[in-house]
């Protein structure tokens, strides 16, 4: 059992914990058994760390003390399981829907948006530069292992917007005053919905190339919706 909070090998995971480090060593931390069982089914699984406690997994094992743990987690409450874990480069997937995040700021909000994600059958998430890490452990916990069955890059939407329209996707933007109401929309092949930053949407430079804006029709006394909601309601309507 490793007793130090000074240990070299704590001190790497450890590292973990700022975006920096998970970009460099390509790996990302997990806490709690849910989130560690999921990454193990999808094979990113590397290490566990495990305080008082086992699991019957064929993966290298870590015993911690309780105050070694309390260093690694950042969970407000105990945690006696964290997993390593891979980070692995994906490729959107051409056959299937894509939904673009340009500037999602909040760590809740794109946790919902994943769930929504896979709740509606899209495969594909692509996040702007400037979109909140999908490793952060907000968005980790927010999103509860969705995000290990979806197919996410971090990419410049711009270029990636001209690629499926070479590909023969539509692109729909969201705009409340020039959009379209989502349930007049008719699907026809292929589309890519992209949603905006929480406080300025989508981004001018993205709105010049998108093909339709759609927008949620509701009651006026509600001027907007948080962006997680408004995303979850539109892959909704056009999943039917």
């Amino acid at each position: 059992m490793i007793e130090s909070v000074d240990n070299s090998r704590i001190k790497e995971i450890r590292k973990l914990k700022e975006k920096k480090y998970r970009d460099q060593e390509k790996l990302f931390l997990v806490e709690g058994e849910h989130l560690v069982l999921e990454a193990y089914k999808s094979k990113l699984l590397k290490t566990v760390i495990l305080c008082n406690r086992d699991i019957d997994l064929d993966i290298e094992k870590i015993e911690v003390s309780e105050k070694v743990m309390n260093t690694i987690s950042d969970m407000p409450s105990k945690v006696d399981i964290v997993g390593v874990c891979e980070i692995v480069d994906n490729k959107i997937s051409l056959d299937s829907n894509v939904l673009i995040l340009d500037g999602i700021q909040d760590p809740g909000n794109l946790g919902t948006i994943i769930r929504s994600a896979v709740a509606f059958n899209i495969k594909n998430i692509v996040l702007s530069k400037n979109t909140v890490d999908i490793y952060n452990p907000k968005v980790l916990r927010g999103c509860q292992g969705m995000n290990f069955h979806l197919n996410i890059i971090r990419d410049n939407i711009l270029e990636i917007i001209d690629d499926l329209k070479d590909n023969n996707y539509i692109i729909y933007g969201t705009d409340v005053v020039n959009g379209l109401d989502i349930k007049d929309v008719k699907k026809t092949g292929k589309y890519a919905i992209i949603m905006g930053n929480e406080g300025n949407g989508i981004s001018p430079e993205v709105k010049e190339i998108v093909d339709k804006n759609i927008y949620i029709n509701m009651n006026e006394k509600c001027e907007s919706l948080n962006v997680g909601v408004s995303a979850s309601i539109i892959l909704y309507e056009l999943s039917k």
